[in-house]
């Protein structure tokens, strides 16, 4: 099977708060997926298609834990088998739709998409922050009409900020410092780091933590092709520095988790979500935190969009200019065309732009 998507990966399919007694149609990698839950709360992934008609079973209805297709009454149970069929006893041995892997982990519902024998939820990546009671989090999701290649340039390169985003987060120094990458090909994760002495407090920042005046800040990227993006970032009062156990009580941290996931290949599920350690109980940082980082997903979600009419329309051969900002970017490239061709029995083995 020919894709531009790595297979036999983990991708995010939805927030858990998302997936629910009522069931919920999405698209991941180009495969039509309801989900919905048990009476027990189990998370169930099944192919949005019957067998019959191919009508979409997430425009049907439960009936306890079975799906019943809203066309011609066609019930299937949670592992995708039909049980029923209307005007006769007899159920055919071939009626039944793909059950997906899934899992919940991290306030995240995962999905396997490729061959079910290679599923192992331990290769599932950990944003633990989510989920612990020693973090606040808000969170979201953007639909982008752009290929999921996109967001992963954009992540890994926050110079960005400065020009996309001021007055946000973006401020003059992040463009001007430079960045450190390492890539950990054993393991398959691209590290990009930015630390900034004595530079301005963007407003995202002050706001949030009360901070006034010039702070130290630090940018370090952990992006683990193909979905999971994490960044690690702290802020604080100049000369905060860390004691000898480590402690850096006057620091404030946030942990920002991206999961990239391709819906086709021009469009992409960009879900965001910002996990703090402090002000924690304010519900005030927490509307603010969500307000504005989701102004800055969709000024992302503006340019990406562009970008993508762009890219549609560009002549053949064309040639990208890169510089050092774009080495945690190219490295992502490289690690997601290896991943592509993995699953991919008729792609020869390539460096793929995605």
């Amino acid at each position: 099977m020919r894709t531009d998507f790595p297979r036999d990966q983990w991708y995010v399919a939805a927030y858990g708060g998302e997936v629910s007694r009522r069931l919920l149609a999405r698209k991941i990698c180009g495969e039509a997926i309801v989900f919905y839950r048990t009476s027990s709360g189990e998370p169930v992934a099944l192919a949005d298609r019957c067998v019959h008609r191919q009508y979409r079973l997430s425009a049907s209805a439960l009936d306890g834990d079975l799906l019943v297709c809203g066309y011609h009454g066609f019930t299937y149970d949670s592992e995708g088998t039909c049980v029923q069929v209307p005007g006769q006893r007899r159920v055919p041995r071939t009626a039944r739709v793909k059950k997906y892997p899934v899992v919940e982990q991290d306030s995240f519902i995962w999905v396997w998409i490729g061959d079910d024998d290679a599923a192992d939820p331990k290769d599932i990546p950990r944003a633990p922050w989510l989920a612990s009671n020693e973090w606040t989090t808000v969170c979201g999701m953007e639909p982008l009409a752009a290929r999921y290649g996109l967001l992963v340039d954009n992540l890994l390169d926050l110079s960005h900020e400065t020009y996309l985003h001021g007055g946000y987060i973006g401020t003059p120094e992040v463009a001007q410092t430079p960045i450190t990458t390492e890539v950990d090909e054993e393991h398959g994760i691209v590290f990009v780091s930015r630390h900034m002495e004595d530079v301005a407090c963007p407003t995202f920042y002050a706001k949030s933590t009360g901070i006034e005046g010039r702070i130290d800040r630090w940018q370090d990227i952990e992006y683990r092709p193909p979905c999971l993006y994490l960044l690690h970032s702290r802020v604080a009062p100049v000369g905060v520095q860390p004691g000898a156990d480590g402690d850096d009580s006057g620091a404030f941290h946030v942990e920002v988790v991206y999961a990239i996931t391709p819906e086709t290949e021009t469009s992409t599920h960009d879900f965001w979500a910002v996990a703090r350690d402090f002000a924690r109980d304010d519900e005030s940082v927490s509307a603010f935190l969500a307000e504005n980082n989701r102004t800055v997903v969709l000024q992302d979600v503006t340019a990406l969009n562009l970008l993508e009419t762009v890219i549609a329309t560009e002549p053949p051969g064309y040639q990208e200019l890169s510089i050092n900002i774009d080495t945690g970017g190219l490295a992502a490239r490289r690690m997601l065309a290896a991943q592509i061709a993995a699953g991919d029995t008729t792609r020869a083995p390539a460096t793929a732009t995605v």
